[in-house]
């Protein structure tokens, strides 16, 4: 794919690009719980999970949320010359709106809403983040995802 300049994102706004679908397994909940210390039986105990109104283990909202980066790896966006780096900066209105179950494949819809220089070779981007459930009308989550990118 060709790399295009930063400058020429603006002609993208409205556009939606769509990632594969992922699958969010047990052993990767574990590990999310491993990692942030937050082993709440609806995410890590089967046998307690399936008792609960989920019906079985489920992953955490935050782990959902931090597979955009990786849905967003796996779309049809372009390259962008010279970038440096992109960090994440914050995100509005994040709400998580469905549980993701242990084995569910996830995709994320990206719409780009804004692009604008803050300063030289800085530049902030926000994205409409859908992450969406194979098989299920309501979405996981929805966030406006604020990132820095820096040319």
């Amino acid at each position: 794919m060709e790399p295009i300049a930063i400058e020429t994102l603006a002609d993208r706004i409205g556009q939606e690009r769509v990632s594969g679908w992922m699958t969010v397994s047990q052993a990767m909940i574990d590990q999310f719980a491993s990692a942030t210390h937050d082993h709440q039986f609806i995410h890590v105990d089967p046998e307690r999970a399936a008792a609960s109104p989920f019906g079985g283990t489920i992953a955490h909202g935050f782990l959902t949320l931090s597979l955009a980066s990786a849905l967003a790896a796996d779309t049809d966006q372009p390259p962008i010359t010279g970038l440096k780096m992109g960090v994440n900066y914050g995100a509005n209105r994040l709400r998580f709106l469905a549980p993701v179950r242990s084995g569910k494949r996830v995709r994320g819809r990206f719409k780009l809403l804004s692009i604008e220089e803050k300063r030289p070779g800085q530049w902030q981007q926000v994205n409409e983040v859908t992450i969406e459930i194979e098989g299920e009308e309501t979405p996981a989550l929805i966030a406006e995802w604020i990132t820095q990118l820096f040319v």
